[in-house]
């Protein structure tokens, strides 16, 4: 006897052996043996053999009409042999009995199982619904096969013009379109990126790093929401002084200015005035809706993505010319030894004389001239005057750092200006520390400080930078941290860091200025109708929000910066450079900031220099291969203040920095791999300070900067 058996989902037939009560020992074609519950049996048969059975049956399935199979089962449920009866027109053999099982198993759409053998057929509704779904599948692998075809042949298939972001940010894994593109990548052996470059669904690696970033922190666009501008304040007392900023030629948001009178004696009064759109903004509003979604002016390379609309920029910012709304800090000097005599705050209209430009001024305003006395530019005598308090200033906070266990901050540092023009990238060297970018960085140090204690002596809370303090190991307390209380800045060398100068361009420093502004404006009762008041949740989840934001945007810059260095060997044909060795198996190109980590190199001092041979770079996924050419005997301290030895050990040695339009904090540097490369990185935190345009491009990663 023989038997024709269900066995996991799957139909078989083989020999009976034995029997044993409810189960039987049946041996297949294949050798095997197998037991088989009589509740699993479907056919007991003598013939033919249990193969021949098998391969007549799926032969006979094939050919059954599941159509007229369908119109000739009844509307209730049945059995295979009752069915088989009406199809065949006698009672069914054993072959054309398995072949109808198989049939109606392999036919869900037209029959539904309802147990061991029995099925029922579907509702016509049903079916005809699943026939539609089966057919548009069918014409959907067609079209599939279609656009596989087109682009293994680097053609871009019409449907994936508006898609092509969608595909390779947040694809529709179950899209045919996705479908599609992975398998022609697989048959072409790249990666959806490269395909959408070859096949121009992209223009340019330079699309596929900003599109991407567009798409995961811009879903919605770089475009604003329509938002009333308000007007400016016409209340404000105007300022007796001439005030002047200090910015790079690219700069639009200019928020700080400074003034300079002489009160006679040996005393002068040196005014810090910040743009104030916190008097036109307020919290609740569109534009805090705009500005917090945002939290920060991006920074690019040649571009940027404010964080407020141009419209309110202009408005606000302190243009040459204009009279606009600040916040003053007045500070009285005594000219004999640079010490503070006294503060004061007032929230006003201060008159624009000037806009000076890095550009013009770097080369007139040195550390000679200004001992000499030498050169002709404007605003001379007044920058005189904040070079000395800067001095004073900056020897303060070395005293302040150093009590704080601290080293001093390393000066030999160099930056990098990006300007890019028609895709030509111009990268040209800085060194850190030139004394206009001092007396900014010093200044705005003061300010952060003063007011960051301003609030906290009324009480109310506001936004610091932090540093030193924490728990855990060094690396943990050194840390740089926002928290909503004053606390010590060690980097810095100050006892409270709010970050307040760069309103235009930051949400936190907008949200300080609201506070200082509440202080001026309310005294002793500002705690009551400040806008956050102590312990407010919502500053806290600002805080959180601003941190996430910032570092994407650093992310970025950082990719930005190491694709324009990629395009700049292109665009120089540069094969053989000079590096100079940052740490280990890392090194830094010695004309743009492109770090290249050479695994296996020989081990070499830092500072080293040698020629390398630029092999490859590929500027989609921003790798770079080199060798080394030769070892040159020179050997330089320059610009490796951003890889200390110490850094490892989570010091970060704080400098005065605003890389790109931005004010910030700049530490020691740690390298990290990135990209199949590597990329300075680390423990930044970049000082309110020298306006130095991001915009046209510092080398400084604003997630790690607080610029």
């Amino acid at each position: 006897m023989n038997l024709f058996f269900e066995e996991s989902g799957d139909f078989k037939a083989g020999s009976v052996l034995s029997q044993a009560g409810e189960a039987y020992q049946v041996e297949l074609a294949s050798g095997k043996r197998s037991k088989v519950k009589a509740k699993d049996v479907l056919l007991q048969f003598s013939s033919p053999d249990p193969a021949t059975l098998m391969t007549q049956a799926k032969t006979l399935a094939a050919e059954i009409d599941l159509a007229f199979l369908w119109e000739v089962a009844g509307e209730d449920e049945f059995g295979f042999a009752e069915l088989g009866a009406e199809y065949f027109g006698h009672a069914p053999t054993p072959d054309e009995a398995a072949g109808l099982i198989l049939a109606l198993h392999s036919s869900p759409v037209y029959f539904y199982k309802k147990g061991r053998g029995r099925y029922k057929k579907a509702p016509e509704a049903s079916l005809k619904a699943a026939l539609a779904g089966i057919e548009k599948k069918k014409q959907q692998l067609i079209v599939q096969a279609a656009y596989v075809e087109e682009l293994k042949q680097h053609r871009l298939p019409a449907a994936f013009a508006s898609l092509a972001l969608q595909l390779l940010f947040k694809p529709d894994k179950n899209s045919i379109e996705y479908k599609a593109m992975a398998e022609a990548c697989d048959a072409l052996q790249t990666s959806p990126a490269r395909l959408m470059l070859a096949c121009g669904g992209l223009k340019s690696a330079k699309d596929l790093h900003f599109s991407k970033f567009l798409f995961e922190s811009f879903p919605k666009g770089v475009g604003f929401p329509a938002a009333p501008i308000p007007a400016l304040p016409t209340d404000l007392p105007v300022a007796d002084v001439q005030a002047f900023s200090i910015d790079d030629v690219t700069t639009t948001e200019i928020d700080d200015a400074f003034s300079v009178v002489e009160l006679g004696g040996d005393q002068i009064r040196v005014g810090i005035h910040i743009a104030a759109p916190a008097l036109g903004i307020q919290r609740g509003d569109a534009l805090d809706a705009i500005a917090r979604s945002r939290m920060s002016t991006v920074y690019m390379p040649g571009d940027k993505i404010t964080m407020l609309p141009d419209a309110l920029v202009e408005t606000y910012t302190l243009g040459e010319g204009q009279t606009r709304p600040a916040l003053s800090l007045y500070v009285t000097l005594n000219t004999t030894d640079w010490s503070v005599v006294s503060t004061e705050t007032k929230v006003e209209a201060i008159p624009m004389a000037s806009n000076l430009r890095h550009n013009d001024l770097d080369a007139l305003v040195t550390e000679e001239n200004l001992a000499n006395n030498a050169g002709e530019y404007p605003h001379k005598a007044e920058i005189a005057r904040i070079w000395q308090w800067a001095l004073v200033l900056e020897q303060g906070r070395m005293a302040k750092r150093e009590s704080f266990g601290l080293k001093p901050e390393q000066t030999n540092r160099v930056d990098f200006n990006f300007y890019v023009e028609n895709d030509v990238v111009s990268i040209i060297r800085r060194k850190r520390g030139a004394p206009l970018d001092k007396m900014v960085a010093e200044l705005m140090i003061f300010a952060n400080s003063t007011w960051g204690k301003f609030m906290a002596d009324h009480g109310i809370p506001g936004i610091y930078r932090a540093q030193g303090g924490g728990s855990g190991g060094w690396a943990a307390k050194m840390q740089v941290r926002m928290v909503t209380h004053a606390a010590p800045h060690q980097g810095l060398g100050v006892d409270q860091y709010a970050w307040s100068t760069s309103p235009l361009r930051r949400y936190t420093d907008l949200v300080n200025q609201w506070q200082i502004i509440a202080c001026v404006q309310n005294g002793v009762t500002a705690p009551l109708v400040a806008p956050f008041k102590p312990k407010d949740a919502d500053l806290f989840a600002i805080v959180s929000g601003f941190d996430a934001a910032y570092s994407a945007y650093g992310d970025f810059q950082s990719t930005m910066e190491r694709y324009w260095c990629l395009r700049w060997l292109q665009q120089e044909e540069a094969r053989q450079v000079e590096a100079v060795v940052l740490k280990d198996e890392v090194l830094r190109l010695v004309d743009v900031p492109l770090v290249i980590r050479l695994p296996g190199m020989p081990q070499m001092a830092r500072g080293a220099q040698v020629k390398l041979d630029i092999l490859r770079w590929d500027e989609v996924d921003l790798s770079v291969e080199a060798r080394i050419l030769e070892m040159l005997s020179r050997v330089t301290e320059e610009g490796l203040g951003d890889v200390e030895d110490d850094a490892a050990d989570g010091e970060v040695a704080e400098v005065a920095e605003d890389m790109a339009d931005q004010s910030g904090e700049a530490g020691e540097l740690t390298v990290t791999e990135e990209s199949n490369g590597a990329t300075m990185s680390g423990e930044v935190d970049a000082i309110d300070a020298l306006n130095v345009s991001q915009q046209a491009g510092h080398h400084v990663n604003p997630a790690q900067a607080d610029n």
